[in-house]
């Protein structure tokens, strides 16, 4: 454990009696590590066709340029960079925006308050994070309804209790019952408060940002903070070819305090980018240059993550579609392309655009989270309870996308080839014709041979007729009853609680409710 992380342990988590007994009597809760990946990255692209894209965002950032909207400050900085810049639009000379990313980490470890759930996003690694951004809520005994922030923390606990999760995320499910200028506080305080598992900045405005940049300096202390990636932020771009105030506003806020961003289109293939593959990762790979050049003009070496988002429409409904062959082929390309960037990658997710965890729901996000897997994926948001095109936080398909995560944990191992997994010895003992459940080999390694998932249902028919029949959903309906009935919240220094608390209670009385 470095220093950095000792403190944050003796900060976040030691102090306090109340703390220390709470540490001695609380449930253990089992948290796998970020995945290492043992397998390699699928190459969907040659050189030549990868040269050909880099070759025509060059152009796009050259000849078409990108606009910085209502942001002044901005379009200062690119001029003084050496763009051409005329009005709000942006032009970058060729090879500006690669020079600048270059001062980028190609990884960087995100603290968590508790020092072992730390995590390194780059590399080999892959870390997981839940669904972020939905308005709605849906579970078997509700149905579907806007979400509450109630419902929120509910969704920060099963994160917490969710074996194969790294990352407690953003905002899981936007709570509607809260102001707009006021929630990110009370999400915050959920997220600091109720896990110890890493968690995500707001970015909604400018002030948000700051909240959560201090409210961190509370939890780790303003010396981790100011040495330290405590924060990684979602920063979307409005694509076609445009950065907003607003996210360019929390940009420069976390990038300024070395906080990490995720810089990513957001694009539906056919509308907001071009219908071909080759056209929709000329013009992800353009603004994302852009968008991580500019987080190193306001500080070179500020972390940042080459994202991703992009997902196609269906042309008779207008609706976006999900788990595609077009979008993994995308999710291929834009890994490779943020690889020559020397850059970390988030892409993929339990992506659907189902309205039930149903049948729908499970080809779709089984299709882009083996995609994201193979496709280098570093940092994976919306990793479980994504479901209606993300407009709904699924409470049972929460459960059965976490409990899939544990497949991807296996899957990247890899295959061992030593001496005990080439089972000569079983080859021998058996022999033709003879079974291997009771060999030596078997029995030394039954317990963990095959990945087993903790809900699906393998029991024969009359076992599972006589307990009621019930279906996935339901099944995952009663996991996640049970998850939140054994919570329990990680222990925590009383006197950084109160003091939490204290300025969240501080900032909402600063101001009147505002719902825009």
């Amino acid at each position: 454990m470095g220093e950095a992380e000792a403190r944050v342990g003796r900060r976040a988590r030691g102090g306090g009696g109340a703390a220390r007994r709470a540490a001695r009597t609380a449930l253990s809760v089992e948290s796998a590590r970020y995945i290492e990946r043992n397998i390699p990255d699928f190459e969907l692209l040659n050189a030549e066709a990868l040269e050909i894209i880099e070759h025509n965002a060059e152009r796009v950032l050259e000849e078409i340029g990108v606009s910085f909207v209502e942001n002044p400050g901005a379009l200062e900085r690119w001029r003084e960079a050496g763009a051409d810049v005329q009005g709000e639009r942006v032009r970058i000379p060729r090879g500006l925006a690669r020079q600048l990313c270059a001062s980028a980490p190609a990884q960087f470890t995100q603290l968590a308050r508790n020092p072992e759930r730390s995590v390194v996003i780059g590399g080999r690694n892959l870390v997981l994070a839940p669904v972020y951004g939905p308005p709605f809520v849906r579970d078997l005994d509700g149905g579907r309804r806007y979400a509450t922030m109630e419902d929120f923390r509910r969704f920060v606990r099963l994160g917490y209790m969710s074996k194969w999760l790294h990352h407690s995320g953003g905002t899981v499910c936007e709570p509607t019952d809260v102001a707009v200028n006021k929630r990110h506080l009370d999400m915050l305080l959920a997220h600091m408060t109720l896990s110890d598992k890493p968690f995500m900045g707001s970015v909604t405005e400018l002030s948000r940002a700051r909240d959560s940049v201090e409210m961190c300096e509370i939890l780790f202390g303003k010396d981790v903070v100011a040495d330290q990636t405590v924060l990684t932020s979602l920063v979307n771009i409005n694509s076609p070819l445009t950065f907003d105030a607003t996210m360019m506003g929390a940009l420069e806020v976390y990038a300024a305090a070395k906080q990490a961003c995720i810089v990513s289109p957001f694009i539906v293939g056919g509308a907001m980018a071009p219908v071909s593959v080759a056209g929709t990762l000329t013009q992800v790979l353009a603004e994302v240059m852009a968008g991580v050049a500019y987080a190193q003009l306001i500080r070179p070496g500020a972390p940042v993550i080459f994202g991703a988002f992009v997902t196609s429409i269906d042309m008779n409904s207008g609706a976006p579609t999900f788990g595609t062959p077009e979008a993994s082929q995308i999710l291929y390309g834009a890994g490779q392309l943020a690889r020559r960037l020397n850059l970390p990658f988030r892409s993929g997710g339990a992506l659907c655009g189902s309205k039930l965890p149903d049948a729908q729901a499970a080809y779709e996000t089984a299709n882009t989270l083996n995609a994201a897997l193979l496709g280098g994926v570093n940092f994976m948001l919306h990793a479980c309870g994504w479901l209606e095109g993300g407009l709904v936080a699924s409470v049972e398909k929460f459960v059965m996308d976490a409990d899939q995560l544990g497949a991807l944990h296996k899957m990247a191992r890899g295959v061992a080839v030593d001496d005990e997994a080439q089972a000569m010895g079983a080859l021998q003992e058996v022999g033709p014709g003879g079974h291997y459940l009771g060999c030596a080999h078997t029995q030394a390694h039954f317990k963990d041979a095959f990945w087993r998932s903790d809900l699906l249902d393998y029991k024969p028919f009359e076992t599972w007729d006589e307990e009621g029949g019930r279906d996935t959903s339901t099944l995952a309906a009663d996991r996640a009853k049970k998850l939140l009935a054994d919570y329990q919240a990680p222990a925590m220094d009383d006197g950084v609680r109160e003091e939490l608390e204290a300025y969240v209670s501080r900032r909402k009385h600063e101001m009147p409710d505002a719902f825009v």
